[in-house]
C-alpha cells in the first residue's frame, strides 16, 4: 500500500475548534507526551509508534472497548492486545490515563492504579510496572505478553475463539453472558512474521467477526523504509483470507477511526482488518517519518519542539492537562463501567437460574478444577505389553474432559496420530455453524498445519481462562518454541502435548526423530516437562497438570508400546508428583552400589538392567525421572533421598542427547543416549544400531562402579 502524501502545512491538521474535540486532542497528545518523556528518561525505548498511534488507542478505549478500569478482569470485557510490544509506552500511557486498577495474584482488585505517574518515570527499570515490553501477570490491563512480533495478533485469535465458545456454552435466553470482542494493534513487522499469516488464515476460515486487527501502516522499521523488504498488497491478501477490510488514510482523523471501528463492530461473519496510514513520531520537527524515531529517544530539543507543536508546555515533563483524566475516564465509565455493572447484575440472576453452569464459570475464572475430579481418572493394571503413552494419554484425556467442562483443544492436523481427539459426540467440533461441520460450542479444534499459530491461539484461549491443550509431533515443537516460552513467561496453565518422542518414531527417520528437544523443553524456566514411563505415570502427570493454576506443562509421549509397571513390585506411582522417585532398590540399608536413571520408554530398559545386576550380586537402585523440572522444585532432603550424593556410580539412559543429564550422573557417571541424529528403520533395528539394551546398561553400571575403585 502506498503511503499517503502530506499536502500543506502539518500544523493545519492540528487546529481544533470544537470544545469536545479539543478535550479529545488533549488526551491524545498527553498519551504521546507521556510516552516521549518516559522513553527519554529511560534513555531507551520506542517513542515514534506511540506518537503515531495515540489517536487509535484513544478511540478504541474511549468509544469501543467494553472495559472497566475499576474491574479490569471482569469476564466479559473486550480484550485489547498491543501486538507491537516494543511500542509499550502506548499501552502504559493509556492505562495510566484510563485509571486502570491493579489486580492481585488472587484476582482481587485493589485501590492502587496499575500504572501511576511514578511508574511511567521508571519505564524499563528494575521491577518497574512498565517493563520494556508489555507483560501479562505483571501489569494489570495487559491482556497478554507481547514482544516477539506477530504473536500478539495470533494470541488475539485465541481470545476471539474463547468468546465464541463461552457464549455458545454458557449463554441462555435472556442471559448473554459472553460476547466480548478482541482488538489487536500491530505494525509492519507483525504482518511480516509468518505466525500472523497462519493465524489470519484460520481466523478468516472460522469467520471470527468479533476480531479486529489494526495495522499501523507507517512504512518504517528499524533498518529504514519497509519498501526495502515489504511491498506486497497486504489488504488483498487478507481479502483472500476471508476478512473484511477498511482503511483510514489519516491516523489523526478521529471521526474516520470511529467509522472504521463501527464497521468492524457491525460485521457478522468476517474478522476485520483496519488499515491506518500513519506518520511515525507525528509532530516531531525533524524525526517524523524517519527510522530514527523508531527505537531511540528523541532528545530533549526534539521533544520540546514536538510539545510546542501539540500546544502543550515544552518545558514540562510527565504533564497531564487539567480535565484530561476526567474526559477519558468518564467515557470509560459510561461504556465499560456501565456494561460491567449490568453484567454483574445479570450474572447474579444467572446463578439462581443456572447454578451448576454458574459454578463452572466461577471455577474456570479462578483456574480451579471441579471437586473430586481426580476420582474420574483411570487406573491401569500391570501389563508386560502395555500400550504407547500416546494411547494411554488419549484415554486419560477423555476422563479429564468429562470432569472439566472447560477443557478443550486440538492438534495441528495430527489428532489421529497424537490420539488427542475428545471422542464423545457431545464434545463436538468447534466450527462456524454455517459450515455444517460443527458449532461454536465444540471442544475439538482443527488448527490445520499451523503449529506456531496453534500455540499462540492456545495461549489466547488460556488467557481467557479456558484450559486449553494442543498437540503435535515432538520434533515440530521447533515451530512452537516462541509461544511455549511465552506461556511460561506469562505463567498460564496451557498443556502442550507432543507424541512420537524419540527414535521410537522409527521409519520416518531423522527429520521426525527428536534428539535435542527434551533438553530444549527442560531448559525453559517456569515450564514443567513430563515424559511418563507407563499409563499410570501418565495419569499422575495429568493430576499435576490440571491442578496447576500458573504453570504450563509439556507431555512427551511415545509412539511405541510401554509396559505397564507392576506397582506391587515397584515404587508407588504417586512419586511422579515429585518429578523423580525410587522404583526399586536392592540395598536394604539405602546405600546402593549404583543408581540407574531414565524417563519414558527407557525405564523398562533400566528395570531389565536391574535384574541383570542383581543376578551378579550388584545392589542397584532404579529411579524413574518423568520430570526434571518438578524434581528440581523438591527439597534438598527429598532429592538426596532419591539420589544420595555419596553414590557416585550412576547411569542415565534416554533416547535423546545428554544435555542436562550431567547434573544427575556427575563426573563419574555414564550416559547412554544419542550422540547423533537417528536413522530411518524399524525401531527394533534402531535399538540394535544405537545399542540400547539392558545388557549395555548393566555393563555401563559395572564400569561406573569399577571406575571409582
Amino acid at each position: 500500500m502506498s503511503h499517503p502524501t502530506r499536502s500543506g502545512n502539518a500544523k493545519d491538521d492540528n487546529v481544533i475548534d470544537d470544545s469536545f474535540a479539543a478535550k479529545e486532542k488533549a488526551v491524545v497528545d498527553t498519551i504521546r507526551c507521556l510516552s516521549m518523556d518516559a522513553v527519554q528518561k529511560a534513555n531507551s525505548g520506542h517513542p515514534g509508534t506511540p506518537m503515531a498511534m495515540a489517536p487509535v488507542a484513544y478511540t478504541i478505549w474511549s468509544k469501543f472497548l467494553k472495559f472497566d478500569p475499576e474491574a479490569p478482569i471482569w469476564p466479559n470485557r473486550d480484550r485489547f492486545v498491543l501486538s507491537m510490544g516494543h511500542a509499550s509506552m502506548l499501552i502504559y500511557s493509556t492505562l495510566h490515563m484510563a485509571g486502570v486498577r491493579e489486580v492481585s495474584n488472587d484476582y482481587c482488585t485493589g485501590d492502587r492504579e496499575s500504572v501511576t505517574i511514578d511508574d511511567l518515570k521508571t519505564f524499563r527499570q528494575l521491577h518497574s510496572r512498565c517493563a520494556g515490553h508489555p507483560e501479562y501477570h505483571w501489569t494489570s490491563g495487559i491482556e497478554t505478553t507481547t514482544g516477539p512480533l506477530g504473536n500478539g495478533l495470533a494470541t488475539s485469535v485465541g481470545m476471539a475463539i474463547a468468546s465464541k465458545w463461552l457464549g455458545a456454552t454458557y449463554n441462555k435466553p435472556g442471559f448473554e453472558l459472553f460476547n466480548f470482542n478482541a482488538y489487536a494493534l500491530a505494525g509492519d513487522g507483525c504482518f511480516q512474521e509468518g505466525v500472523s499469516a497462519e493465524a489470519a488464515s484460520l481466523a478468516g476460515h472460522l469467520q471470527l467477526d468479533n476480531l479486529c486487527w489494526i495495522w499501523d501502516n507507517n512504512h518504517i522499521s528499524i533498518e529504514g523504509n519497509t519498501d526495502w523488504s515489504f511491498t506486497e498488497d497486504v489488504a488483498t491478501r487478507f481479502v483472500a483470507y476471508g476478512w473484511n477490510i477498511t482503511r483510514v488514510t489519516d491516523a489523526n482523523d478521529l471521526p474516520k477511526l470511529q467509522s472504521a471501528f463501527s464497521v468492524a463492530r457491525k460485521e457478522n461473519n468476517r474478522p476485520t482488518l483496519v488499515v491506518v496510514d500513519s506518520h511515525i513520531a507525528w509532530g516531531a520537527p525533524t524525526k517524523q517519518d524517519t527510522h530514527g524515531a523508531h527505537g531511540a529517544p528523541l532528545g530533549d530539543k526534539e521533544i520540546a519542539g514536538t510539545k510546542e507543536f501539540y500546544g502543550l508546555p515544552p518545558d514540562k515533563t510527565f504533564y497531564v492537562p487539567d480535565g484530561a483524566y476526567d474526559h477519558f475516564r468518564s467515557q470509560m465509565a459510561a461504556n465499560g463501567g456501565v456494561a460491567r455493572k449490568s453484567w454483574e447484575a445479570m450474572f447474579a440472576e444467572y446463578k439462581t437460574a443456572y447454578p451448576d453452569l454458574a459454578e463452572q464459570i466461577d471455577l474456570m475464572n479462578s483456574r480451579q478444577m471441579p471437586s473430586d475430579w481426580e476420582s474420574k481418572l483411570p487406573t491401569y493394571p500391570a501389563d508386560p505389553k502395555g500400550m504407547a503413552s500416546r494411547i494411554s494419554n488419549g484415554k486419560i484425556m477423555q476422563a479429564v474432559a468429562e470432569a472439566c467442562p472447560y477443557f478443550l483443544g486440538g492438534s495441528a492436523d495430527l489428532a489421529p496420530s497424537t490420539k488427542t481427539r475428545l471422542e464423545d459426540a457431545k464434545f463436538g467440533d468447534f466450527m462456524p455453524p454455517s459450515t455444517g461441520w460443527g458449532d461454536w460450542s465444540g471442544r475439538n479444534f482443527h488448527f490445520g498445519i499451523r503449529e506456531h499459530a496453534m500455540g499462540a491461539i492456545m495461549n489466547g484461549m488460556c488467557l481467557s481462562k479456558l484450559r486449553s491443550f494442543g498437540s503435535g509431533f515432538f520434533v515440530f515443537s521447533d515451530y512452537m518454541k516462541p509461544v511455549i516460552r511465552l506461556s511460561a513467561i506469562m505463567e498460564i496453565p496451557v498443556t502442550w502435548i507432543f507424541t512420537h518422542d524419540s527414535i521410537g518414531v522409527g521409519e520416518d527417520g531423522p527429520t521426525h526423530q527428536p534428539i535435542e528437544h527434551l533438553a530444549m523443553m527442560r531448559s525453559i524456566p517456569g515450564l514443567v516437562t513430563f515424559r511418563p514411563s507407563d499409563a499410570n505415570e501418565n495419569v499422575e502427570c495429568w493430576k499435576w497438570i490440571m491442578n496447576s493454576k500458573h504453570t504450563p506443562s509439556v507431555l512427551v509421549l511415545s509412539r511405541q508400546n510401554l509396559p505397564t509397571i507392576d506397582r506391587t513390585e515397584y515404587g508407588a506411582v504417586s512419586g511422579v508428583q515429585k518429578g523423580a522417585y525410587v522404583l526399586k532398590c536392592a540395598a536394604p540399608d539405602g546405600n546402593p552400589d549404583v543408581i540407574l536413571m531414565a524417563s519414558g520408554s527407557e525405564v523398562s530398559l533400566i528395570c531389565g538392567a536391574y535384574d541383570l545386576l542383581v543376578a551378579k550380586g550388584v545392589k542397584p537402585r532404579i529411579v524413574s525421572m518423568p520430570s526434571f523440572n518438578l524434581f528440581e522444585q523438591q527439597s534438598d532432603e527429598y532429592k538426596e533421598s532419591v539420589l544420595p550424593s555419596k553414590v557416585r556410580a550412576r547411569v542415565g539412559v534416554e533416547f535423546a542427547g545428554d544435555f542436562g543429564w550431567h547434573k544427575y550422573i556427575g563426573l563419574d557417571g555414564k550416559y547412554i543416549g544419542m550422540q547423533t541424529f537417528g536413522e530411518s528403520a524399524p525401531l527394533a533395528r534402531l535399538l540394535e544400531k544405537f545399542n540400547f539394551s539392558p545388557d549395555r546398561i548393566a555393563e555401563a553400571a559395572e564400569a561406573s562402579i569399577a571406575g571409582l575403585k
